[in-house]
C-alpha cells in the first residue's frame, strides 16, 4: 500500500513536469492559452512548473537514496 501511495505521489509532479513542457512548446508555435494574457507569462509559469516538478523528483529520489545509504559521500546529510 505504501508503494501505492508514493506512487501517485510522484504522478502530481510528473503532471506537473508535464504540463510545463506543454505550454512552453505551445509558446514557441504561438498558441496562447486561455488562463494566461501574454505568451510570455505563459512561458515562464511553464518553465516554473517544469523546475518544480524536477525538484521535487530529485528531492524524492535523494530522500530515498540517502535513506538507503545509496548516495556518494558528497550528498550524505551531516548531523
Amino acid at each position: 500500500m505504501q508503494r501505492f501511495l508514493a506512487l501517485i505521489v510522484l504522478l502530481i509532479p510528473i503532471f506537473t513536469a508535464g504540463y510545463g513542457i506543454k505550454l512552453m512548446r505551445d509558446t514557441l508555435f504561438s498558441i496562447v492559452n486561455p488562463p494566461f494574457p501574454s505568451p510570455y507569462l505563459q512561458f515562464l509559469a511553464g518553465m516554473a512548473a517544469l523546475a518544480v516538478g524536477v525538484w521535487f523528483i530529485g528531492g524524492f529520489i535523494l530522500h530515498r537514496d540517502r535513506k538507503n545509504n545509496k548516495v556518494a559521500p558528497k550528498f550524505q546529510r551531516s548531523n
